[in-house]
């Protein structure tokens, strides 16, 4: 036996199998054993009043007094949202539309709740976007659009609670302005990109004079050690030249006191001193305006005899015991010379 159910219903099932059938408005047909679908939920009322939800899976109904009041599914059902005007808070005007993602959480609330909660649910959403719309200026709707969705949901979950339907989650498709303010926002983008130019290269210009700067910088900081380390080598070259030449000398002076030792060592001295002293004198009259002459220029056998006294009263043995004596004597012969020296000098002043 079929019962027709009442003229008010909320949602539709396709009849396949064993599913009961619908009447007219759509609703299921109590036929006593009833299979209630996955995600939907069906609300049975007993003698006008409610009685209890049908779970998904088998049922079982008592024709005349139970019939199926409504049919809540309870899967997350999308609205689209339709375009709508709000002003902003700096009074410009924008077409805005979207979409809202909803959930039947209380199959009683939503039945017996609201007249239709889609529609309910849409108008509140469509006046919560106007009303946050309302608090933000242009530029923040655009910078700040998560930040918007986010609010609108926990608007319409504090109206709708009552209702048995949670909002998952609003998204905003578009956001239309008025050509003018358009118009005016590229023209911003516009400035600002350019701004963006002149900076860039601003800074490209500072890095590169930078870089010239610290290039020239470290340029004549390699120059100067190149510089130090030059004179460090060139005094360290010195240094060894002439340490050197003062080991060459050593070394020629300990070979010449050990030539003298030796048997007619003396004789190769006079002979050599004999030579620096003639050379001498050929110097002087070369490299000076004044020339120094001997008391006898033709005669060379007394300039030697001169030199040899030198080097004889230089290299006369001391007598041991009596270094007074000796050092007194090596003073009047080096007097002696000295004045000699004098002599020299004088007579050629006078000549």
């Amino acid at each position: 036996m079929e019962i027709p159910s009442g003229p008010r219903g909320g949602g539709s099932l396709q009849a396949s199998g064993r599913a009961p059938r619908r009447a007219s408005s759509g609703l299921p047909r109590n036929t006593v054993v009833l299979f209630v679908p996955q995600q939907e939920a069906w609300v049975v009322e007993r003698m006008g009043r409610f009685h209890r939800i049908l779970e998904p899976g088998l049922n079982i109904l008592i024709p005349v007094l139970d019939r199926i009041r409504y049919v809540q599914s309870l899967k997350e059902i999308v609205i689209n949202v339709p375009e709508q005007s709000a002003v902003t808070l700096d009074n410009v005007t924008l077409q805005i539309d979207g979409v809202l993602y909803l959930r039947i959480m209380d199959p009683y609330k939503a039945s017996y709740g609201v007249e239709d909660p889609e529609y309910a649910v849409t108008q509140l959403a469509q006046t919560t976007m106007r009303s946050e719309l309302g608090k933000l200026s242009l530029d923040k709707v655009f910078r700040e659009r998560e930040s918007l969705n986010a609010s609108i949901v926990d608007a319409i979950n504090q109206a709708a609670d009552c209702w048995g339907i949670r909002c998952l989650r609003y998204e905003i498709k578009d956001i239309h302005v008025p050509p003018r303010v358009k118009e005016s926002m590229q023209m911003q983008v516009e400035a600002e990109r350019r701004k963006r130019a002149t900076v860039l290269e601003s800074e490209g210009t500072r890095e590169s004079a930078i870089n010239v700067a610290e290039g020239k910088k470290q340029a004549q900081i390699l120059a100067s050690e190149a510089e130090k380390a030059e004179q460090i080598n060139q005094a360290a070259g010195e240094a060894s030249a002439v340490l050197a030449k003062a080991k060459a000398k050593a070394e020629a002076i300990r070979i010449l006191a050990a030539a003298l030792t030796q048997h007619n060592g003396d004789a190769a001295a006079s002979l050599t001193v004999a030579e620096q002293y003639v050379s001498a004198f050929s110097k002087l009259a070369k490299d000076s305006n004044t020339i120094l002459l001997p008391s006898n220029p033709g005669d060379v056998t007394s300039m030697v005899a001169q030199a040899m006294g030198v080097y004889g009263a230089l290299t006369k043995p001391p007598v041991p015991g009596t270094p007074d004596s000796v050092s007194s004597g090596n003073s009047r012969d080096v007097q002696g010379t000295d004045a000699s020296l004098d002599e020299e000098l004088d007579r050629v002043k006078m000549s």
